[in-house]
């Protein structure tokens, strides 16, 4: 990889207020961010449309007496390897250049998904090579979102961070609507063949883009990143890297955020699976309404990233309420069957999920040293997503025995535990970025707007699901 000299003066520039008139959006304004964004919204975009899109072939067309089994087993299959992996993808992250690994994982998805397309071009398409054309997937997103997040220190100025992490959060929410709005539609009209098309063509687009986006070299995204941040803490110095146990063991707030989250994940997890089995029991719909509720969670989720940071109140706080929240629109549909009320109720609970995941994934941008980054959002993503295979395939097993208005408000009342530990969480801990302000104020260091920056960050609630 060639340093950037030329490519960060004018990205620093196009960034910096007071250049004249109103700013363009980051994407815009930087167009290496920006077209590895985009490449993050097609991969995020196809995933999620392939596993809509499969669990209603799942639940309405291949599997008829165990539905709900079958659809719970392929989402536990397409969370698996974010948990099994993690130690691997923190190793590859933290070695290889982060622009070969975006493109490889990309270009590897894409070539799964053709596959399957071709195969599935012909008649009588086993359901076990759908479950391992989805494996292939879920490991290939499971080295691209780790790794795109860990370089976003390369791609944007450290005054940026937090901007570039609300569009890399807001990717999960339109890639939800995307493949709400195309997934279970794409398998009424063209079958598994024409939506594993659609996916391996998102890919390989995503791919061509990664290899056109310059990062800067390693060293200097480190040294950015530790200007930025003060160099302090045991790991700020480039190159030293702990074991991922070591990375949490120095972070214990960080630590119990991510306990908290990944026992609400049992519970919010389950609505990939509570979806298809409503509309086919309960609404009597066809893929248009799955569509429609799949777009209501992604709508409210997109909303939640971008007014994530409005939300008032320290993070753990504010956390508790947004969880507090979810759990009621949850519960209701289960007590309310109507299609308008089950869609609204997914716009209030994707709209908690964004909120929450902006404000705590800026939060660690700022609080994990930089050398640390790559184990800490690859153990991240395992940590929260070691109760996503539990959830899809107990929910899964449980939807062929109990009617998915029953499902609902489990996960409503499931949810509740998690969101008081949240808030006794943030009542008895002091926050370690609010005690970092305060700190400074009482020396009176300089820079009101470092002060800020930091407040900025701790206002943010916690890390978010993917």
């Amino acid at each position: 990889m060639t340093a950037l000299t030329e490519p960060q003066a004018p990205a620093g520039a196009a960034d910096r207020p007071g250049t004249g008139g109103r700013r363009l959006p980051l994407v815009l304004r930087n167009r290496a961010f920006g077209a590895v964004w985009l490449g993050q919204v097609l991969t995020q975009g196809a995933v999620r449309m392939f596993q809509v899109g499969v669990s209603w072939w799942l639940v309405a067309y291949a599997v008829q007496d165990a539905g709900g089994l079958a659809s719970g087993l392929f989402m536990a299959v397409c969370t698996l390897p974010a948990v099994a992996l993690a130690p691997l993808v923190a190793r590859t992250v933290g070695r290889f250049a982060h622009r070969s690994v975006l493109r490889t994982a990309a270009a590897a998805a894409g070539a799964a998904a053709a596959g399957l397309a071709l195969w599935a071009q012909g008649s009588g398409l086993p359901v076990a090579a759908v479950y391992g054309a989805a494996l292939a997937l879920a490991t290939c997103q499971a080295f691209f979102d780790p790794c795109l997040t860990t370089s976003v220190p390369e791609l944007v100025d450290d005054a940026d961070i937090e901007s570039a992490t609300g569009f890399e959060l807001s990717t999960q929410s339109l890639a939800g609507l995307g493949g709400a709005l195309l997934g279970a539609l794409a398998v009424d009209r063209a079958g598994v063949a024409g939506l594993a098309a659609g996916c391996a063509a998102a890919y390989l687009l995503a791919a061509v883009l990664v290899a056109t986006a310059r990062f800067r070299t390693a060293a200097a995204a480190h040294a950015a990143a530790a200007a930025g941040a003060g160099a302090d803490g045991p790991a700020a110095v480039a190159g030293q890297r702990r074991t991922l146990r070591g990375i949490l063991g120095e972070l214990p707030y960080v630590r119990r955020i991510l306990v908290c989250f990944t026992a609400a994940n049992l519970f919010t997890a389950a609505v990939f699976v509570v979806i298809p089995l409503y509309t086919r029991s309960v609404l009597r719909g066809g893929g248009g309404t799955v569509a429609l509720l799949e777009a209501s969670l992604g709508t409210g989720a997109l909303i939640g990233a971008f007014t994530g940071t409005r939300v008032p109140g320290r993070p753990a706080v504010a956390g508790a309420y947004c969880l507090g929240l979810m759990a009621v629109a949850l519960a209701l549909p289960g007590l309310a069957p109507l299609r308008p009320v089950f869609a609204g109720c997914l716009v209030v609970a994707g709209w908690c999920a964004g909120a929450v995941s902006v404000r705590f994934v800026a939060l660690f941008q700022r609080l994990v040293p930089a050398a640390d980054k790559p184990g800490f959002f690859a153990v991240m993503q395992a940590v929260l997503g070691a109760s996503l295979p539990v959830a899809s395939l107990v929910f899964g097993s449980a939807g062929d025995r109990l009617s998915p208005q029953t499902l609902c408000l489990v996960q409503g009342i499931g949810l509740l535990p998690a969101a008081c530990a949240l808030a006794l969480l943030g009542r008895h801990h002091p926050e370690p970025a609010e005690a970092e302000a305060g700190a400074r104020a009482a020396a009176g260091t300089h820079s009101e707007a470092e002060a800020d920056a930091v407040g900025g960050a701790a206002a943010r609630p916690a890390g978010g699901a993917r």
